[in-house]
């Protein structure tokens, strides 16, 4: 999540008291604090973080609720058992296991509810609290756990639930949600080439459903997470003669099968190679985009999106080139149109800057070979006066010695 914000809260759950309880409990609290010495009182005023060093044999300590795990050490991920499981066996990543939960705000009010719903653990297949919690949970156990928006749903929340999220009701930013779970049923993944088309294809495709659902929150590395799952299962199922593995043998699959798995395969590869590009994995997002385009070489949206990775690479030629082939293709995509646009005006943009550069450089170029180009004719004006010069002092010197003699042999 894009940042961590922690929310207080109590920790008690009394929402499941009924109004007699309810009475009951306001009406003890009074008396029993009379009772006590104001010391005890005071005591009992500290955090509950502060009120461990009571005895083990208090009879409070005894009879209270179970404490929360503190799973991640910084109370944003709490869990708390409330009935034991029926056995120590717990999940481990990649196992199936079949859960029935709730999940509801501070206020009481219910957001989340699945019964009987299928998880693969670490697939994050629900929220990725819950998910880390499914492994410190034994089978059968009950527990509840109190899920800090950062591994929730975040700052973003959830706005508009839709038919393929979990969640039923629209989730406030930064909610802390307090989920009841029931670990019903563990087994492991098993072979994927073990499992038949059908089987295959529905969890393949349950798996791209999540990436999406990721995606649209902008949780890219989750997306991609559930995408590579799913192309386990959808990907090299199939050889050549359309025959696939299942179980102890193969079967052969129909013209209708193919096609539709092909179809599958390249929804997952395309919006991989989106959400590779959303975290500028741009040679990953190339090899995604390929695969698209070695089955589908016409397909529009694959053609896009490896010319967005080329112009972010710096192939702006190589970019529009592939944009104008999926501009012809879907003459209505509009996206398409406005980026071909934006990259044809960056074109021309690069181009002038060049042209610029260039023209300075040469300007650059000229007036260093004029300066050097004069810089000897200065040099020989220079030399020429010099020598004027001497041949003057040396004809004064010279008659001035021819006055001196003819004045000595004549006096």
């Amino acid at each position: 999540m894009d940042a961590e914000k922690s929310s207080s809260s109590s920790f008690e759950d009394l929402s499941n008291l009924n109004e007699q309880e309810r009475a009951e409990l306001a009406s003890s609290v009074p008396e029993a604090t009379q009772s006590k010495p104001a010391k005890e009182q005071s005591q009992e005023q500290r955090p509950e973080l502060e009120d461990s060093d009571k005895g083990a044999n208090d009879p409070e300590t005894s009879e209270s609720e179970p404490e929360y795990m503190d799973i991640l050490g910084n109370g944003t991920l709490l869990k708390k058992v409330l009935t034991k499981g029926r056995s120590e066996h717990r999940p481990e990543s990649k196992d199936i296991v079949v859960i029935t939960y709730s999940g509801r705000l501070e206020d009481g009010t219910v957001v989340e509810e699945q019964t009987n719903f299928v998880v693969q653990v670490d697939d994050v297949e629900v929220v990725q609290g819950l998910d880390m919690a499914l492994k410190l949970m034994n089978e059968g156990e009950v527990a509840e756990v109190i899920v800090n928006a950062r591994f929730g749903y975040g700052e973003l929340g959830v706005k508009d639930p839709t038919e393929h999220d979990p969640v039923q009701k629209t989730v406030p930013p930064n909610a802390t949600i307090t989920y009841t779970v029931e670990l019903l049923s563990i087994k492991e993944e098993g072979d994927v080439e073990t499992r038949s088309y059908a089987s295959r294809k529905e969890i393949g495709n349950k798996k791209r459903l999540r990436g999406n659902f990721w995606m649209k929150r902008q949780e890219y590395n989750l997306a991609i997470q559930s995408y590579r799952r799913s192309l386990e299962y959808l990907d090299d199922t199939v050889s050549a003669g359309g025959m696939m593995e299942s179980g102890p043998g193969t079967v052969e699959l129909s013209p209708t099968e193919l096609q539709d798995l092909l179809e599958d395969r390249m929804k997952v590869y395309n919006n991989l190679a989106l959400a590779q590009l959303k975290i500028s994995a741009y040679d990953a997002a190339l090899k995604s985009v390929d695969h698209v385009l070695k089955c589908q070489p016409t397909n529009a949206k694959a053609l896009y999106r490896k010319g967005k990775v080329l112009d972010a690479k710096g192939d702006t030629k190589g970019a529009i080139t592939l944009l104008q082939k999926a501009a012809t293709l879907d003459v209505d995509d509009k996206l398409i149109q406005s980026e071909l646009s934006k990259l044809i005006l960056k074109s021309k943009r690069e181009a002038r800057n060049e042209k610029d550069l260039y023209q300075k450089m040469l300007g650059q170029a000229q007036k260093l070979e004029q300066k050097t180009k004069t810089a000897p004719v200065t040099q020989n004006t220079e030399s020429s006066k010099l020598k004027m010069w001497g041949y003057l002092v040396g004809t004064i010197l010279f008659g001035v010695a021819g006055v001196a003699i003819y004045r000595y042999n004549n006096p």
